[in-house]
């Protein structure tokens, strides 16, 4: 499977001499190259050998290895990355769609396990576990007081599946202990966010990243959607960093005719593998809508760029991250892998949206302050694009390369600004864990509210705004949000939503004055 996404790289320096090394052997005779092959990798052997048996103290080599791993690929481009042992195997859990465990979400709060909430129909749910519990023992192991890592929690509740796992929970409501036995379970670790109505006729499907069930997921939510008559769908990939290619391919395909091309790739020989939709696409008439902004990238830029370069539907948003590389996951022995850049790809009417990288991977990564500085989160004009990397759909509309994609509807940041960084505090987990300690305290305020009422309240109170802000200075973040008071009102309802009712009620606040549906409303008439 081709990985196309934008993980960060571990940024170290390291000499250009490797790179002089390379060159020269590319213009040295066969013999003599396979001679210098070899001998390259014989003394970076016989040096870790000397550092092991004649170094006069200790040392970790295998960490030197990762070191010049690290460095060769930090040289190639700021996607080829590797990725140790203790990180491959969570990275492959996210990617595989599930995981065996019991069905929480959680977080230490203080000193102990707190159950924000159980996954619906999962084994912690069936068995009677509820928001606000505390786990003071698995088994016979003691959670609290240790203040555990996240890795170690983990493994103390993940297993086999169909094995049993005794919790002793404390439910602070009834001030008490309790005792539950759970037979861990298939827990899906969902892709797709949602899929719901926004109006009587146009559906929303919001997916986070293309993992392995990511098009299966999305193909039930879009059967659901046209069961109810759905004439327009709105496809939303912001905040999406990538993920499998091929999902989003699959996807694509789904809006998209007979034969219309989705992507193509070239790798360093200069083969091209095009891949073209097929009969099957289940949403090939209605008006498309696919939501960006600048956090949407690779495979998410895949998708879009496949709509608007056959001019299927409307990109609505700000211009995405910018990356045209496809990346093949290598396994080691040791568990670790290495994500090796081996081919760009291009959108169909020939543009690739890379942005640049030749001044180095923290350059790269700086890009997008530069966004912020510039205006463009802001502006339309502010986006800076080259006339030489100009292209024409098959109706005639400009598109360009060079790096992302560049919406059709431009929708400017919500937040003000100067105050970008509310905007993004906003999507961390800092609200989630704000608006459970806030439940924490007395969850009998919300017991016998239904979802309107609850509305009701939110909307007359300034109550929790303020608890907020005084909650992020405690924090120690010193940001000021009088001048985005409706959007924070906006998450902190929505979150209190999704911790109480669930994850679609979340969506059913968040999305009524956004603006990019509100962008799309308008488009539509």
């Amino acid at each position: 499977m081709k990985f196309n996404s934008t993980y960060l790289p571990i940024v170290i320096g390291a000499t250009f001499a490797l790179g002089t090394v390379l060159g020269s052997m590319m213009n040295a005779p066969a013999d003599e190259q396979l001679l210098a092959k070899n001998s390259s990798k014989t003394k970076l052997n016989k040096l870790i050998d000397f550092i092991n048996n004649e170094y006069v103290d200790n040392v970790n080599t295998d960490s030197i290895v990762n070191l010049t791993v690290d460095n060769i690929l930090s040289k190639l481009d700021p996607h080829s990355v590797y990725i140790p042992p203790s990180e491959q195997a969570e990275v492959a859990e996210s990617m595989k769609g599930d995981f065996v465990g019991i069905g929480i979400n959680f977080y230490m709060y203080r000193d102990s396990v707190a159950i924000i909430r159980p996954v619906e129909n999962g084994p912690s749910a069936k068995a009677g576990l509820k928001s606000g519990d505390r786990i003071l023992f698995a088994g016979k192991t003691k959670l609290f007081g240790r203040k555990l890592p996240s890795d170690s929690l983990f493994s103390k509740l993940k297993g086999i599946k169909g094995s049993e796992i005794e919790l002793t929970v404390f439910r602070k409501s009834e001030q008490k202990k309790l005792k539950f036995k759970i037979k861990r379970d298939v827990i899906p670790l969902k892709s797709v966010d949602a899929s719901l109505l926004i109006d009587n006729k146009t559906g929303y499907i919001k997916i986070n990243r293309f993992a392995e069930t990511t098009f299966n997921e999305f193909k039930t939510g879009l059967a659901r959607l046209k069961q109810k008559g759905i004439q327009s769908l709105v496809v939303d990939l912001r905040d999406n960093g990538g993920g499998y290619m091929e999902e989003a391919i699959a996807i694509a395909d789904e809006f998209l005719r007979d034969k219309q091309l989705i992507v193509f790739t070239k790798n360093k020989n200069g083969t091209t593998d095009k891949t073209y939709a097929t009969k099957s696409g289940g949403f090939e008439t209605g008006k498309l809508y696919v939501l960006i902004n600048e956090n949407s990238a690779s495979a998410s830029e895949i998708l879009a760029g496949a709509i608007q370069d056959n001019d299927r539907g409307t990109i609505v948003g700000r211009r995405s991250f910018g990356k045209g590389l496809v990346q093949r996951e290598m396994d080691f022995n040791d568990g670790s892998a290495v994500r090796l850049t081996v081919a760009r790809y291009y959108t169909p009417t020939g543009r690739s949206i890379q942005k640049p990288y030749t001044k180095g991977n923290e350059e790269y990564y700086k890009e997008s302050e530069d966004r912020i500085k510039s205006g463009e989160l802001y502006a339309k004009d502010s986006i800076k694009v080259a006339d030489s990397l100009k292209f024409k759909t098959p109706k005639g509309r400009i598109v360009y390369g060079g790096g992302g994609i560049v919406p059709d509807v431009f929708v400017p940041m919500e937040a003000e600004h100067g105050n970008e960084n509310v905007a993004y505090l906003l999507q961390t987990g800092i609200v989630g864990h704000f608006v459970f300690e806030e439940l924490d305290k007395n969850r009998n305020t919300f017991a016998e509210l239904h979802f309107n009422e609850f509305l009701a309240k939110m909307k007359n109170s300034d109550v929790y705004f303020k608890k907020f802000k005084n909650y992020i200075l405690l924090a120690g973040l010193d940001l000021k949000l009088d001048h985005t008071k409706a959007l924070v009102n906006r998450y902190i309802t929505a979150e209190f939503a999704r911790q109480l009712y669930g994850e679609l009620y979340y969506y059913d606040v968040v999305l009524k004055d956004d603006a990019m549906i509100k962008a799309v409303t308008n488009s539509k008439k």
